[in-house]
């Protein structure tokens, strides 16, 4: 699959079927997101593979969200912003965030590649996550993946924002490009 296909076939997904998906194909998408971009080199992002049922039924307790508990991996994002802090001081906190939302979409792409889905999970009570894994309190847990395959159940699907309403040029709100083009997807 290409990358622009990956793009656009990516989405949340909250069905999953009961068969595990093949382990080392998780594994293939947590490597895809190493090679996100990371201020001065040093990846603060670590990711946590749930197998367990036990912390996994723990996990959608955390989130309040059951569709967690019905996949048989979660990948927990956690960001270690120590290294950051005492390299740019408090910036080193937003590059940690930043980091975590580039390398995230890296592992999105890529397991949408591997033939398998997900969805984003970021409400979740943080001190539940961190108990049921052992994660240190100064961490940052930044989200929470189930992840399967497919059903044949069809969920709906979101209409993505189009391109005209997230792009403007020169200053806010300016959506004309000089000399005065006006951009839409069906152009570029």
């Amino acid at each position: 699959m290409d990358l622009k296909t990956a793009i656009k076939e990516r989405k949340s997904v909250r069905r999953y079927l009961d068969k595990k998906p093949n382990w080392r194909k998780v594994i293939r998408a947590i490597d895809a997101a190493r090679y996100a971009p990371s201020a001065g080199g040093q990846f603060a992002l670590k990711f946590i593979l749930v197998s367990d049922e036990k912390k996994i039924a723990k996990l959608a307790e955390a989130a309040q969200q059951d569709f967690v508990g019905t996949a048989k991996y979660v990948v927990v994002a956690v960001s270690d912003d120590s290294k950051l802090v005492r390299s740019y001081g408090d910036k080193g906190i937003r590059f940690a965030s930043q980091q975590a939302g580039a390398a995230i979409e890296n592992f999105l792409l890529a397991l949408t590649e591997q033939g398998l889905v997900t969805t984003w999970v970021g409400y979740f009570y943080d001190g539940q996550v961190k108990d049921v894994l052992d994660i240190p309190d100064d961490l940052s847990v930044e989200a929470i993946f189930p992840i399967g395959k497919e059903t044949k159940i069809k969920t709906s699907r979101k209409v993505k924002t189009d391109l005209e309403n997230v792009l403007y040029f020169d200053k806010w709100k300016n959506k004309k490009m000089t000399p005065e083009t006006r951009v839409s997807i069906e152009n570029l």
